[in-house]
């Protein structure tokens, strides 16, 4: 996977140093980093913390918590805010990422593991029994780990809402701690930033959720910066509890690349902090919002 980072052309460069200070991390400890690191590369396994760059990483490490990158590391989608590699030939599934995966959990010694993915539109199933495969691994070397899951919208193929809904059941039925899915941004712009999702098929998801088991807890996330407006958000968020969304998660979007959509808006903490409260006020149980909070930010850990 190519990294940015590593090329940065001058205009990318300025915006990089005029990023507000509050979205300047401390990249933390290389003792936090490092041996998850080794032993994700000995496995060749992924995470999402470190395909992604999540901010974040070192803290979560620290606290025993990773996100695992299934099913490899092209998507068949194609969102312009996303990092994560694209194209129309993904990989071939590695029998063995279950076993993998599951050993790096205990070898690591994580109490909460978050599984998501790569959207596989090109799977019979868009990889939901793959998920299942994992988690079962997973709880055989690793009884006590809970595990939550941040899948896709499974919406590919003919009769696509039936077999959205076959799969989203396969997963509810493996009984995650807790079954997360991205809306990533208000109904207005989802087809400039999500290309091939649509904003009522990700709440029919959650939706499905709670029809298969309404004490699962759900959870969603948006990344702000996108050209919304407050309204906007605050509706998003009421379209969420309608479904019975009960987790959430509000960040900054930051630009990958140059090749990536720019940033329209930097939201200002003292702003996360109002969208926080408000939505607190309509019910959600467990509320990140933040510049640097990402999907898994504090996912194990109970509302403060």
């Amino acid at each position: 996977m190519s990294n940015p980072s590593h090329n940065l052309q001058p205009e990318w460069s300025s915006e990089i140093r005029n990023f507000p200070s509050w979205l300047r991390p401390s990249i933390g400890k290389a003792s936090d980093i490092s041996p998850v690191q080794r032993i994700i590369k000995q496995r060749q396994i992924y995470t999402i913390c470190e395909e992604g760059r999540c901010p974040n990483r070192s803290e979560c490490y620290a606290q025993k918590t990773a996100t695992f990158l299934l099913m490899g590391q092209t998507c068949t989608r194609a969102c312009a805010f996303c990092q994560v590699e694209k194209g129309r030939a993904p990989m071939i599934l590695d029998p063995k990422e279950p076993q993998k995966v599951a050993e790096a959990v205990k070898l690591l010694g994580l109490r909460y593991v978050v599984l998501t993915s790569v959207a596989r539109d090109d799977l019979a199933d868009g990889g939901a029994s793959w998920f299942v495969k994992v988690m079962n691994k997973i709880r055989e070397l690793n009884p006590g780990t809970q595990i939550e899951v941040l899948t896709p919208d499974f919406w590919s193929g003919h009769d696509a809402a039936v077999k959205q809904k076959e799969r989203v059941k396969l997963l509810v039925e493996a009984q995650p701690a807790c079954y997360n899915h991205n809306i990533e941004t208000v109904e207005r712009l989802q087809g400039p930033v999500r290309r091939g999702a649509k904003y009522d098929r990700s709440l029919r998801v959650l939706s499905l959720v709670k029809e298969f088991n309404p004490n699962l807890p759900t959870k969603s996330g948006l990344m702000l910066g996108h050209g919304e407006t407050e309204a906007e958000i605050r509706q998003t968020l009421h379209d969420l509890r309608a479904v019975g969304c009960d987790r959430l998660t509000l960040g900054q979007y930051l630009r990958p690349s140059l090749e990536h959509l720019p940033v329209q808006k930097y939201w200002t903490p003292a702003e996360f902090d109002q969208l926080g409260d408000f939505a607190r006020s309509l019910g959600f149980t467990q509320v990140r919002s933040g510049p640097l909070v990402r999907s898994s930010y504090h996912a194990g850990e109970s509302e403060a």
